[in-house]
């Protein structure tokens, strides 16, 4: 990303009749991606993020939860997309509530003292999965209290915080994309890769439930939408996805041909992997408290519950809001993907952290 930032920096700093937006959690590969696409339309740039940042863009070191820190990322800037965030399987409430939703609270409140007009608040449809199928649902309202999980939950109670605080002075929208993928990808792509190369990755009732997923140039792209249609967005949540349903098996198949390591091969139950995935997330997280482990678990009963139930959305009051639609598919994006890894898989593959 460094390169790149750099090469824009010129030109989008030239364009002073443009915003400067503030993009948090850049140094992730959604905040990234949104940060480049950012620059690449004309927009100047600010990033937020705790880790130093390796690009020429203008960027304030800190966290959310630093309120001075936030102070500095917002002043001069006209609007925010708010990315940056504690996301795992586990861990303790405490420290998901500090992150996602005291640290939204000190962005927002900066942002309106600092005179910010808008404010994208980049969600997760698990604020409104409450375990059981969505199949052709549109965006469903957050709740904290139904959310599986302490991350869910957390996203949840600030997705709310946020909406709360939208007014014709200070605009908010919240942007849900679902299951991000791409090249890069740590979250989803690389834990798969390296949990099939394993031979740990089993499907759940033999990976038929449909789920919709969300190639990341169309998540990027739809949040600068946000931005740029917050006349029509504000004060709404809308979910993000390629509008393509896939059954789980032949998403994980792709990405594993994609990179080159052999395919899940057996399946396990999913009323098992639910028990299961509720007993480890539990263990996982003790000992995590004690310091023992830093790597995610093998399963939890979110994780068991997204990968055994359909979740996909109804994509048109999406598409009308932001006059938009994803430009590459779930075939394309499987293509660069493999193009990515070599075709062969012989591209490097970071371990699971």
């Amino acid at each position: 990303m460094g390169r790149r930032y750099a090469r824009r920096r010129e030109n989008a700093h030239a364009v002073s009749s443009q915003s400067k937006v503030l993009v948090t959690g850049a140094s992730g590969l959604l905040g990234g991606a949104v940060a480049q696409m950012l620059l690449d339309t004309g927009y100047a740039v600010r990033t937020f993020q705790r880790r130093p940042a390796a690009d020429q863009v203008e960027s304030v070191q800190g966290s959310v939860t630093d309120t001075e820190a936030v102070a500095r990322a917002v002043a001069g800037v006209d609007a925010v997309i708010h990315l940056a965030a504690k996301v795992s399987f586990t861990g303790l409430w405490s420290e998901f509530a500090a992150t996602n939703i005291d640290g939204t609270g000190n962005l927002l409140a900066a942002a309106r003292h600092a005179g910010v007009r808008d404010f994208v608040f980049v969600s997760s449809p698990s604020v409104a999965h409450f375990g059981s199928s969505i199949v052709g649902s549109p965006a469903g309202i957050a709740d904290p209290e139904r959310a599986r999980g302490n991350y869910a939950r957390s996203k949840a109670a600030a997705e709310l915080l946020a909406l709360a605080e939208d007014s014709a002075a200070f605009r908010v929208a919240a942007i849900r994309p679902h299951i991000v993928w791409g090249p890069g990808d740590t979250q989803l792509v690389e834990r798969v890769i390296e949990r099939a190369r394993a031979r740990r990755l089993p499907f759940l009732d033999h990976g038929t439930a449909l789920i919709d997923t969300t190639y990341i140039d169309n998540a990027a792209a739809a949040i600068v939408r946000g931005l740029e249609r917050m006349d029509h967005a504000h004060g709404q949540a809308l979910v993000i996805t390629n509008g393509q349903p896939r059954p789980i098996a032949e998403l994980i198949a792709g990405i594993c041909v994609a990179a080159g390591v052999p395919e899940p091969g057996w399946s396990v139950p999913g009323w098992l992997a639910r028990g299961a995935g509720s007993g480890i997330e539990k263990a996982w997280t003790a000992a995590g408290a004690r310091g023992w482990v830093h790597d995610e678990p093998p399963m939890t009963r979110f994780l068991a519950e997204q990968l055994s139930t359909a979740h996909w959305f109804d994509q048109r009051h999406t598409h009308q809001v932001l006059d938009w639609v994803p430009q590459v598919g779930v075939a394309e994006g499987m293509e660069r993907l493999a193009a990515y890894y070599g075709q062969s898989g012989q591209r490097r593959v970071s371990p699971v952290t």
